[in-house]
């Protein structure tokens, strides 16, 4: 898996500082969650906005637009549930990309969750996210496509533990990341139980379970 910053256009350039005060009143951050932003969070910029008025590529229902959030942690990290408040307070998918100090070198993650935009809040896969690398890294040119919603999904891609299957939608590659989860979870309890397990004939049964599984989660990853 390659660990990308993409060079945004410019012409998507928005660069906002967004108040934390913002999620607050949205009504997503409790009191005892208000403090740990505090103390997690220096600062948070909507640094682009991809749309059709930027850069070109039609939105749909699903992907209207993709926004960058560029986040300053004030410690090692800024951790999930301060990307949820912000994911369920902003209605268009969003990637972040969190900043932080290892001494005097800056350094930068890519990470965001898949995101379905629904009536109320929006539904949210697990978080996926490159390593940790240097702020001056070489940035490479966003994926070729056609839409908003394919450059969303491609985008999201390369740290995705599941590879992109061409015109595959938000919803068809959270079906799968979820059916892969489920998969390895089976896969693992067999596993378990593959090694205490003393009957023969139940080991084979297992086993053969085991490379059912097994054989699936290699269809679902590819």
């Amino acid at each position: 898996m390659t660990d990308p910053l993409y060079h945004w256009p410019a012409a998507a350039r928005f660069g906002r500082r967004v108040p934390k005060e913002k999620f607050y009143q949205a009504g997503t951050v409790t009191s005892a969650m208000r403090e740990k932003f505090i103390g997690e969070v220096q600062s948070i910029t909507w640094t682009h906005k991809l749309a059709e008025a930027t850069i070109n590529l039609p939105g749909s229902p699903a992907v209207p637009e993709v926004q960058i959030f560029q986040i300053s942690s004030k410690g090692d990290d800024v951790s999930e549930p301060k990307l949820i408040a912000i994911d369920k307070a902003i209605p268009f998918p969003i990637i972040y990309e969190v900043s932080r100090f290892d001494g005097s070198n800056q350094q930068v993650r890519m990470l965001a969750a898949h995101k379905q935009l629904r009536a109320g809040i929006p539904k949210l896969s697990a978080y996926h996210s490159t390593d940790w690398q240097p702020a001056d890294s070489e940035r490479q040119p966003l994926p070729t496509a056609i839409t908003l919603p394919a450059l969303y999904v491609a985008l999201l891609s390369p740290f995705t533990p599941i590879a992109t299957r061409p015109g595959e939608t938000v919803e068809e590659v959270v079906g799968r990341l979820q059916a892969v989860g489920k998969l390895e979870r089976d896969i693992a309890a067999l596993s378990r139980k593959l090694r205490i397990e003393q009957q023969f004939n139940r080991k084979v049964e297992l086993l053969r379970i085991l490379k059912v599984k097994q054989s699936e989660l290699a269809q679902k990853t590819r």
